[in-house]
């Protein structure tokens, strides 16, 4: 009994570290098959989520104010916080039979309706709480246990995520069965979370060269080709990893640029005159880079004593290690190069990490992201063997490729089929409307070529084709002929439909 107990936890609930098999493997993943998951603790390394599930939570709140505050009754917000489950569309969809007895801050407070009808992976994510006793204690940075109301730059994207995940809960988290629509969300959040960074990175490496962040109606993404034959077809598989490829060598110099706003962020901090300016950093950074541009390209009187006083932190820094780091002091001196002591000391720095501390864990964050590798990520990686004939030598290393898991397909119809109004409602989606969608939402290329990158009319056909048979497959495309007018998108469950007092 403890073993067949045992593999459906691992069925339904929980996954092991690497996804690995067995039952004396270390867990590492709760499956958010009901809301009594929550109370299972988390492991030692969710540090590594470093605020994401806080930049989460404040996009859906959609606050103002430093801190996300608890919502008052009569509120219009869709993600009602420290309110009834009933005011939050997220916590609605997974909180099936439990009530309240208590103060909502008690963590023994949630209780479960034994005659409550629920699903064998809810019930079995119940059980293990119960067997808890409690909820864990909240975790507690600096700011103690409030909710930082800081959300990314990109407010594009944010807002875009912020909709598609609203819209997706309210119309499928009642028709969908409740393992495919929690995958599903998980595509969601992977499509969403990979558009916002591709957008920041695009954002900030701007902002390198003028200073400025762009305003959200301008903002955009990052254009990269999607296989959509999922790596079965090598002339399509080789383009999508051409395409990551060139974004991978691109943000290698990302972390330079984070080092860069990190070091005028704390020389702006404590400059008595930048401190005494009204810039507001919550929720919406932006205007604060701005004023950190204006002072890396010297267009603010205040500039001047800060790149000074950087000037003379680098030449100090040059002289220490001259001994053991020789070609880093070189950087911090050479003027020629790079006039600017901030590009000096961040490219200095940088080096400095080593590798691992920077490309590596950008790389990693992506990859997690991405879900990369998972039946319902959007994106694979494989290891490829390649002679290197000046060294004499064989060079292996990780390329990735951007894809369209069935998950990831399924989700991106069954949002964008939807109407837009206070009902939800689907309709009719044209695959040419639905492809323009892909690109100019997400930056998804399967027709077109991703800038900078030149790809054949006949590929491109190709995939395009790939994507129609697929989507034919899993029935979310109808047409009674080739012609374009007539394809069409539709989805394989109906919307439900809503009041139409319902808040947008």
């Amino acid at each position: 009994e403890r073993a067949i107990l045992g593999d459906l936890l691992l069925c339904f609930c929980l996954e092991n570290a690497k996804r690995a098999l067995g039952r004396t493997e270390q867990v590492q993943r709760v499956a958010p098959a009901h809301y009594m998951a929550s109370w299972v603790d988390l492991p030692d390394a969710v540090t590594n989520l470093r605020y994401v599930p806080e930049m989460i939570v404040a996009m859906l709140a959609n606050q103002n104010g430093e801190y996300v505050q608890q919502n008052r009754e009569g509120d219009h917000t869709w993600f009602a916080v420290g309110r009834d489950f009933e005011a939050n569309v997220l916590l609605r969809a997974f909180h099936q039979g439990i009530t309240r007895r208590g103060e909502i801050s008690s963590r023994t407070s949630d209780h479960f309706a034994e005659k409550t009808p629920v699903g064998l992976d809810q019930l079995l994510m119940i059980r293990l709480a119960q067997q808890l006793g409690a909820a864990p204690d909240k975790l507690r940075g600096k700011e103690g246990d409030k909710i930082s109301n800081q959300r990314p730059i990109a407010e594009r994207a944010a807002r875009h995520f912020s909709e598609d995940i609203r819209n997706f809960v309210r119309a499928y988290s009642t028709l969908i069965p409740r393992h495919s629509f929690v995958e599903l969300l998980e595509s969601c959040m992977a499509v969403g979370l990979t558009t916002i960074l591709t957008s920041v990175i695009e954002l900030l490496f701007e902002w390198a060269d003028t200073g400025e962040i762009r305003n959200r109606r301008n903002q955009s993404q990052a254009s990269l080709f999607v296989d959509c034959s999922n790596g079965v077809d090598r002339g399509l598989r080789k383009l999508a990893e051409q395409s990551m490829d060139d974004f991978m060598r691109r943000i290698e110099r990302f972390p330079v640029v984070l080092m860069a706003l990190r070091l005028l962020d704390r020389w702006a901090h404590y400059d008595p005159k930048v401190k005494k300016l009204p810039v507001q950093t919550r929720p919406y950074a932006t205007e604060w880079l701005n004023l950190l541009g204006d002072l890396l390209h010297k267009r603010r009187e205040e500039a001047e004593p800060i790149l000074y006083d950087l000037d003379r932190k680098a030449a100090e820094l040059a002289e220490r290690l001259e001994e053991d780091y020789p070609e880093h002091a070189q950087l911090l001196r050479d003027e020629n190069v790079q006039p600017n002591p901030v590009w000096r000391l961040a490219e200095a720095l940088t080096a400095l990490q080593g590798r691992k501390n920077t490309q590596s864990r950008l790389i990693t964050m992506i990859d997690s992201a991405l879900l990369i590798g998972r039946p319902n990520g959007l994106a694979v990686k494989r290891r490829v063997t390649r002679a290197v004939v000046s060294a004499g030598t064989r060079r292996t290393r990780e390329i990735r490729s951007l894809v369209f898991t069935d998950s990831v397909l399924d989700y991106l119809v069954h949002r964008h089929v939807l109407q837009k109004g206070k009902r939800l409602r689907s309709r009719p989606l044209a695959l040419k409307s639905f492809l323009e969608i892909l690109h100019d939402r997400y930056g998804f290329c399967v027709d077109t070529a991703p800038v900078g990158m030149a790809i054949s009319n006949e590929l491109l056909r190709l995939n395009r084709a790939v994507l129609e048979r697929r989507l034919r497959d899993l029935g979310l495309l109808v047409g009674v002929n080739d012609a374009e007018a007539m394809k069409c998108l539709r989805p394989r469950f109906e919307p439900a439909t809503e009041d139409d007092n319902a808040v947008v």
